[in-house]
């Protein structure tokens, strides 16, 4: 379906410099694939797919759709965003018009749909979306995510072969992103084509097909969610993949601590990090380890860390100059303790060079 071939980008800058952003890009995508790309800030994942859309004109290489290059000169770039339509971190609604309308305009001005047809069709879209109640409301009345899930309603009016998401959910709160990535899940169960930028590493592994992992402007490796995420070829694949992400709280004292805050927080992290499911049982565990079991234990640090790669979501309670764990001396029959257990897969009490940690993986 696509195939792209020695694709280069270079910037040249007013002072005479210039940046290389893709510097070899080959790859062939066919019909039906979800293809995430994932890799560091900087790689050129958002200008490869401004480059298939012929958004950022690529300074050499070719990019053969359908047996057609489209860089050649003369090629008419409208037909190509018919049939390949992109969605942005920005949504890029008119604010002048009613989400419907935003919806119908270009089915009426570029593929010639009747208003009717056009209105129709974009009603429902908006079910399909889980929008059907806000037809008529402006865009500045919704949320980011609610923003967003009509920007896929507009490129889907299109009726695309091809959809490029570029980041999709980076400028949403991370309570919204959810919502999002749950549409585009939607697509990809109905066979759509996908190419999708994203930092969500859940989400990438489980609604992809394969995996682009970008580097240095080239892609680097190419190969099944498996592959990428458990059984990496190359270092940089590795050590990008098995970060971790975390949240650290340092707790000196019981009376003068934002409990609360840190609750507000752990509970984000969990959304931005698509474990929402996880939140409220990290919340209690960390409630019930603070304010009760390890109560007169500070100072206290508290690390809430996720690990994309195996899904494992830990919180870890870590006490400086401790020889030995102080569950030990926690009275047999605490509820809290229990509860704190109930909650978790698994406790691990370890001596470190600093002291002791309690780990509760969840």
């Amino acid at each position: 379906m696509i195939s792209v071939r020695h694709l280069s980008k270079t910037y040249h800058n007013p002072d005479g410099s210039s940046l290389q952003v893709l510097k070899d890009v080959n790859c062939e995508i066919g019909k039906g694939e979800i293809i995430s790309i994932i890799g560091p800030s900087g790689t050129g994942k958002s200008t490869f797919l401004r480059a298939l859309n012929l958004l950022d004109r690529p300074t050499s290489g070719e990019i053969i759709i359908d047996g057609e290059n489209i860089l050649r000169k003369g090629y008419p770039a409208h037909l190509l965003r018919q049939k390949m339509g992109m969605v942005f971190q920005s949504f890029n609604l008119f604010p002048h018009m009613t989400v419907l309308e935003n919806i119908s305009l270009a089915p009426v001005k570029l593929l010639g749909m009747s208003k009717a047809d056009a209105d129709a069709q974009s009603l429902e879209l908006l079910r399909t979306v889980g929008l059907a109640g806000k037809a008529d409301v402006y865009p500045d009345s919704l949320s980011g995510g609610q923003k967003q899930r009509v920007a896929i309603a507009r490129c889907l009016a299109m009726r695309p072969e091809v959809i490029l998401f570029d980041e999709p959910t980076s400028a949403l709160d991370p309570s919204m992103t959810g919502e999002v990535l749950s549409v585009i899940r939607q697509l990809a169960q109905q066979g759509m084509t996908m190419l999708i930028v994203t930092h969500e590493m859940k989400f990438a592994r489980d609604v992809s097909t394969r995996i682009f992992f970008m580097n240095e402007g080239v892609i680097w490796e190419d190969g099944s969610p498996e592959q990428i995420f458990l059984h990496p070829q190359r270092s940089a694949t590795k050590a990008f993949v098995q970060q971790i992400n975390k949240l650290v709280f340092d707790i000196a004292g019981a009376e003068d601590f934002d409990f609360y805050g840190m609750y507000s927080q752990m509970k984000a992290f969990c959304v931005k990090y698509d474990v929402a499911a996880k939140a409220d049982a990290v919340v209690q565990i960390a409630e019930k380890m603070c304010r009760d079991v390890l109560e007169g234990h500070y100072p206290l640090t508290v690390r809430l860390s996720h690990a994309g790669i195996n899904d494992e979501t830990t919180l870890d309670f870590m006490l400086e100059g401790y020889s030995s764990s102080p569950l030990a001396g926690v009275p047999s029959g605490s509820a809290a303790l229990a509860a704190v257990k109930g909650l978790s897969r698994e406790i691990v009490e370890e001596l470190t060079t600093r002291g002791f940690r309690i780990k509760i993986i969840v």
